[in-house]
């Protein structure tokens, strides 16, 4: 009778833990009222979104480090934090995701095994702070003119209590994930599962076994991510004998997009339970926590289906997806907030997907082809997809460009791999999608990891674990970053400028992380063993970092990651040097302002004599009653000095330099248009911005 008691308080634990028991809650308070119709949500709203905020500061609660005993939240709530931001020209903070994640097991509480997103709980992680502080972040943010902006996780959970009460068999709760319970007749063909664990990944040939005892699993799919023999052989594992609710032993086969510990959702089930379920979270973070904005997690990845037996089953590119996104979107505006979402894949779908969706897409279109070009030395290939946003119409305003995040710098060109058969005009010449694709990210790893630089690693998918910091010097030629001598660090702080300038001077949103504000280097292995025990090197590149200068003498995190070694310094340090990396980036953001780049066109991607050499013209937003100005973005990728003519007819006026990453801001004629073409002299690894103002025409302030 004890054993029983003891197992019924342990389901009315998870019960009391649910996220999707939580869900009337938050909802109730909307039903029958007025407010739930206060905003237009039909259309995405890019310009409102960028009118708010179009410079942010992505922060990773695990690395930041402060003072003996503070907490993520005592950081990212600081009055100086917010003081210095909004200083160099920051206009949001995207926190990460922060409610609590990871897994439950007998009322005990596991670690995250994917930076926190695993959620399995709508509270804010203890480890972090509170609620209450999260709340007071968003106000004290807001006095800096700081939006805060938080996480939705549509495509699973961490095994938290709604999976083990799915396990359980609890009514309601299996309907929100992909899973399916395995006759115990059956169980034969299921792998062991080991001591430590509580779940054990299934072979193809295993799927391919349930398949022919009637179990309708998709199988294999056409897009295994983060696959590695023998920890990820296929995105499904079986649980362990697992007691249920009504007594009854069970076993369950589930799927897991990503790892083991994060079950994928049911997007499709009658119940419509994963709508539920994230409305509540969506509930939450807008009106609970007081976010004005939500990121949307891998959302290429929220529906499956199997097809003709041969065939894998269908992950890539699955309509569902976009569906389920443009319902977030629309839910997300009806209720207050804006979205952005995680999404690689061709432009044709991401056109589809912004049209009543969120407001704006992670820059996954250019960005592998501006790392191809700092790497190499060669921007054809960012040119080509310049040319082909044009080409599709897709507007740049309508991308966030980013320099590093949490993840690995990524380097696949979604677009040329699903357009792999279709021949490209590129260079002059005839390319195929697919063997573009291939070099741009083949080129790049050879060059940035191996026995060139081994503090870089590959990764699979594929892409180079390592700061952006860590991946130019290694394109320089550092092969011990321990060594780096000053000169080196002078050329990793102007190719960092060079890929700042590339993605803060154009339409749409930027967005850069703590690693670049500090010029942060890769961990060593060592100093993280127990992270990286799942091949998974993208701890590498997520050193802890001291943005405010309060704790020197810490060498980790609040959350324990260590220290990364690091070559720009603290943002008090930078700021009181001209020509550190954050005191350029400041003036940069200034002029980014001044001249409202965000709301700009991209118009024209000149073609150039110099591969070396990638030009951008933007038409600028005017004030009423004025003339056109135009903004040039011109970036020479290679070591050696070069100069271009730019033809471009609409041009009209005086062409004036503002501001260059070798000199920071600053004014200088080059020509009059009226003459002639101007000639834009460029340095090694320089980045220019100019502005052609006719007479009378909209000037930048001073």
């Amino acid at each position: 009778m004890i054993a029983d008691t003891t197992f019924i308080d342990s389901i009315e634990w998870l019960k009391d833990h649910s996220i999707f028991l939580k869900y009337q809650d938050p909802i109730a308070a909307f039903g029958g009222q007025s407010r739930q119709w206060q905003n237009p949500y039909g259309k995405s709203r890019p310009e409102d979104f960028l009118d708010r905020s179009s410079v942010w500061f992505a922060a990773y609660p695990n690395a930041l480090i402060g003072p003996e005993g503070s907490k993520v939240l005592d950081i990212l709530g600081s009055d100086k934090l917010h003081h210095l931001l909004s200083a160099i020209g920051i206009e949001a903070i995207h926190t990460g995701p922060m409610k609590r994640s990871g897994s439950v097991s007998d009322r005990g509480y596991g670690p995250s095994i994917d930076g926190n997103f695993d959620r399995i709980e709508l509270q804010i992680d203890p480890n972090y702070g509170s609620e209450e502080q999260y709340q007071q972040l968003v106000k004290s943010a807001a006095e800096y003119g700081i939006t805060i902006i938080g996480d939705l996780v549509p495509g699973h959970t961490g095994k938290g209590p709604d999976f083990r009460l799915a396990e359980r068999n609890v009514p309601g709760f299996p309907n929100l994930y992909t899973m399916i319970e395995i006759d115990p007749e059956d169980w034969s063909v299921l792998p062991t599962v080991p001591p430590d664990a509580d779940s054990a990944n299934l072979l193809p040939d295993v799927l391919d076994e349930l398949r022919e005892k009637g179990y309708n699993l998709v199988g294999m799919l056409d897009a295994e991510i983060f696959a590695r023999p023998g920890i990820k052989d296929s995105s499904w594992s079986a649980t362990d004998v697992v007691v249920g609710a009504d007594g009854r032993e069970r076993r369950w086969v589930y799927l897991h997009v990503f790892k083991q510990g994060q079950p994928s959702l049911n997007w499709t089930d009658p119940s419509f339970a994963a709508h539920r379920l994230l409305a509540a979270d969506m509930l939450h973070s807008l009106h609970g926590l007081g976010v004005k904005g939500l990121r949307l997690d891998a959302t290429m990845f929220l529906g499956i289906e199997g097809r003709a037996e041969g065939e894998l089953g269908w992950l890539a590119g699955h309509p569902l997806s976009n569906q389920i996104t443009t319902i977030l979107g629309m839910m997300i505006r009806k209720f207050g907030g804006f979205s952005f979402q995680e999404l690689n894949i061709d432009l044709e779908k991401i056109k589809e997907s912004l049209s009543f969706g969120p407001e704006l897409n992670y820059d996954f279109t250019t960005r592998p082809a501006y790392l191809y070009a700092l790497v190499t030395g060669d921007g054809g290939p960012l040119r080509l997809m310049l040319r082909q946003l044009l080409e599709y119409e897709v507007p740049l305003m309508r991308m966030v460009h980013g320099l590093q995040n949490h993840d690995e710098l990524m380097l696949e060109t979604t677009h040329l791999q699903v357009n792999g058969d279709r021949i490209f005009e590129y260079e002059g010449r005839n390319e195929r999608g697919a063997d573009l694709f291939e070099r741009m990210h083949t080129r790049v790893v050879e060059r940035t990891t191996g026995d060139r630089a081994t503090y870089n690693k590959p990764f699979a998918m594929p892409g180079v674990c390592s700061t952006l910091a860590g991946l130019i010097a290694a394109t320089i030629g550092v092969r011990e970053i321990h060594q780096i001598s000053r000169q080196q660090i002078e050329t990793i702080k102007q190719i960092h400028l060079l890929a700042a300038a590339y993605n803060a001077l154009q339409p749409g949103v930027f967005i850069i992380s703590g690693w670049d504000l500090v010029g942060a280097l890769p961990l060593p292995e060592k100093t993280i063993p127990s992270l990286l025990a799942d091949g998974d090197y993208r701890w590498i590149n997520r050193g802890a970092y001291d943005l405010i200068g309060n704790a020197p003498y810490r060498g980790r995190s609040v959350q324990n990651m260590p220290r990364a070694p690091y070559i720009y310094g603290n943002l008090p340090e930078q700021l009181q040097d001209p020509n550190s990396f954050a005191s350029r980036l400041q003036q940069l953001l200034e002029l980014r302002k001044d001249l409202r780049i965000a709301r700009s066109e991209l118009v024209l991607v000149p073609e150039v004599t110099d591969p070396a050499v990638v030009i951008l013209v933007n038409k600028l937003p005017n004030p009423r009653d004025k003339l056109q100005s135009w903004q040039v973005t011109a970036l020479n990728f290679s070591q050696f000095e070069t100069q271009q003519e730019l033809e471009y007819t609409n041009l009209n006026g005086m062409a004036r330099v503002l501001w260059s990453n070798l000199q920071g801001r600053y004014e200088e004629d080059i020509i009059s248009l009226d003459d002639r073409p101007p000639t834009i002299q460029l340095l090694p690894w320089e980045a220019k911005l100019i502005v052609v103002s006719p007479p009378g025409s909209f000037e930048p302030d001073s």
